[in-house]
């Protein structure tokens, strides 16, 4: 067999032919003696998802573009700048909802002042926070403004008021606390005289006497002299003596003495009178004057 090209010197002294690439086809390589080298075809790859889900040209529409392109556009609706400014509102206003509700029931309740009977401490119109943590857990007070249900017949019955195309909005946003409560049924004064302590009007100055102690109410309305009504009576257990600050425009405990003797059940009382939050000009802190009741000593037996 005629050799195919020059001779190359072998290394172990023997002369091997040399091959060229040329002159041997790739397919015809041997396949031992070592690492042997394949030719690689071009493979199809994997079809993705996407490729799977679009159709060839020319051909039947995948069963899953459709769902897959509805997930989309609603994927794309839930992240639109309109859609989350709508939830993170209606999460705002239902926050807001549940914590006035919560507020409203075991801290603070709003009222509206329909009357002059406190003036100049309380304004008609204002509207006023109220403690519901008094007269429990925390102690009634000389002195404390109480807002208490009418359950002794105080107020002259009112005309049951025609029902409004929006009054159950009105009423829900009162029950859950966002509007103050401006039913008929709830009256507020200041304590005077609290269970066991004997009130007695008046001095020879014309003052109020808790305990044989004079009072200087400075809470008293300046503008008028207040009439001297004179009683003499002693608080029971779970009762308290009140009275308005507007004396003479006051219907309080002196003029219900033949109603469970003027006096007000504390189970009655729906809290401290704490804040006016309406009008803006006259928000401010309710005083219970600490300094007017401070000589009056304990009732006899305590």
């Amino acid at each position: 067999m005629p050799e195919t090209g020059p001779r190359t010197p072998d290394p172990r002294g023997q002369d091997q032919p040399r091959v060229t690439s040329s002159a041997i086809p790739a397919a015809e390589l041997p396949v031992g003696g070592g690492s042997a080298v394949t030719p690689v075809q071009d493979a199809p790859a994997h079809p993705t998802p996407d490729d799977r889900d679009t159709p060839a040209a020319g051909g039947p529409a995948h069963a899953g573009t459709a769902s897959k392109r509805a997930r989309k556009a609603k994927s794309r609706e839930r992240h639109s700048p309109l859609f989350l400014w709508v939830k993170e509102v209606a999460t705002v206003v239902l926050v807001a909802i549940v914590l006035s509700f919560l507020i409203k029931t075991f801290l603070f309740r709003a009222f509206y002042i329909p009357s002059e009977s406190m003036v100049n401490t309380l304004d008609v119109n204002d509207r006023i926070f109220v403690n519901l943590l008094v007269p429990e857990p925390f102690a009634l007070e000389h002195g404390d403004v109480v807002v208490f249900r009418d359950t002794q017949g105080w107020l002259v019955p009112m005309a049951e008021k025609e029902a409004g195309p929006f009054t159950w909005v009105q009423d829900g946003l009162t029950f859950i606390g966002l509007l103050p409560d401006n039913s008929e049924q709830h009256l507020v004064k200041r304590v005077i005289g609290l269970p066991g302590d004997r009130v007695v009007c008046c001095d020879a100055g014309g003052r109020l006497m808790v305990n044989g102690a004079p009072l200087d109410e400075s809470y008293i309305n300046p503008a008028e002299v207040p009439q001297a009504r004179d009683f003499d009576v002693v608080v029971p257990a779970g009762k308290v003596w009140v009275m308005g600050d507007n004396r003479n425009h006051s219907a309080d405990s002196r003029a219900h003495t033949d109603s469970n003797g003027g006096f007000v059940d504390i189970a009655d009382i729906e809290g401290k009178a704490a804040v006016i939050a309406w009008p803006l000009n006259r928000v401010t802190a309710l005083d219970n004057y600490a300094d007017v009741f401070r000589d009056v000593p304990a009732p006899a037996g305590k």
